[in-house]
């Protein structure tokens, strides 16, 4: 697939701010979809479909002002399933649904690895740093120490590391450096009997994307071999699985989100968590060119696959965020 990599010049949204936006309007709209019996799915759709989060964000402000009731709580009354959870994700402050969705992978039995991964992975420093205050607000602890409490071993290391949002943002690139990074890589994987996790864990975690690229590909001139397949190779479990999404979001971050689309629908059953949580988190950044390397790398555009994938007003609202 490495031949037809997608790699966008600028980032293109599927959701921007509505033009004469009037949150008054809007909000009134939406008051009179759920009031008295039945509710019009349709109206909370083409609202909550086409406005921007701010926009929406606003709607729910005037909301409050205009009939005293929480948008919020309204609309959790009027809908259901898993048209109501995307409903609320849209009406949700990103790095708000963020930290919730990292406290819901880490409660209860069990761990949703892919989840901590796919969200520490892909942020900007700005990003982890800003969801990491909402965390410790909205649970009253730190998302380091549940990160800590939640994970183990070399993984746990990593997911900290992350946490920290700390990584270079320096545009330049030192040609040098790649080549000795590369040469760490190599000596502390394949060129090892046994793996040097930590190299991986700090190189990986610290270095800009640009530059990181740079060291990519130093290492396939030295190794012959991608670094996805190394570390493939030479890492299984969780850390495995958090390093390969890591150089996968490094090489093309709209790729990453295109395959995490693509396995939340494919086979038996919809991981519907993952679709929702990307297409609302994307909308706004690079959706559209999500949308271009989906159907480049699996030959469906993305709008036939939730068509067929999810039904009723939870597929329509989809689309229309979607398309």
């Amino acid at each position: 697939m490495s031949g037809s990599r997608y790699y966008p010049t600028k980032c293109t949204p599927t959701v921007q701010n509505a033009e004469n936006f009037d949150a008054n309007a809007d909000a009134e709209v939406l008051r009179k979809a759920m009031k008295g019996l039945g509710t019009d799915e349709q109206a909370i759709i083409d609202i909550i479909g086409a406005r921007g989060v701010v926009q929406r964000l606003e709607i729910i402000d005037r909301y409050k002002t205009l009939f005293g009731k929480d948008l919020i709580k309204d609309l959790k009354s009027e809908l259901s399933g898993k048209f109501e959870d995307l409903v609320v994700a849209l009406m949700t402050p990103l790095p708000e649904y963020y930290a919730k969705e990292l406290h819901n992978a880490m409660s209860g039995i069990g761990t949703d690895e892919d989840t901590i991964i796919e969200i520490l992975c892909t942020l900007s420093n700005y990003g982890i740093q800003t969801v990491a205050q909402f965390y410790e607000t909205l649970f009253h602890n730190t998302l380091e120490k549940d990160l800590k409490g939640d994970t183990s071993g070399h993984f746990r290391r990593l997911c900290v590391s992350l946490s920290m949002g700390r990584r270079s943002e320096d545009p330049t690139i030192d040609e040098l450096a790649a080549k000795q990074d590369a040469e760490a890589l190599y000596k502390a994987g394949e060129k090892k009997w046994g793996t040097d996790e930590s190299v991986f864990n700090s190189i990986l975690v610290t270095r800009s994307y640009q530059q990181l690229r740079r060291v990519f590909t130093e290492y396939e001139q030295l190794t012959g071999r991608d670094i996805e397949q190394s570390i493939k190779n030479e890492f299984s479990g969780d850390l495995g699985k958090a390093l390969q999404a890591l150089a996968k979001c490094i090489r093309s971050k709209v790729e990453f989100f295109a395959e995490r689309l693509y396995k939340s629908m494919k086979g038996i059953g919809t991981d519907d968590k993952t679709l929702i949580r990307i297409i609302v988190s994307r909308s706004e950044i690079d959706l559209g060119d999500i949308k271009v390397a989906f159907e480049k790398m699996y030959g469906k555009s993305l709008e036939k696959w939730i068509e067929g994938d999810t039904s009723g007003d939870y597929r329509k609202l989809l689309l229309k965020i979607v398309s």
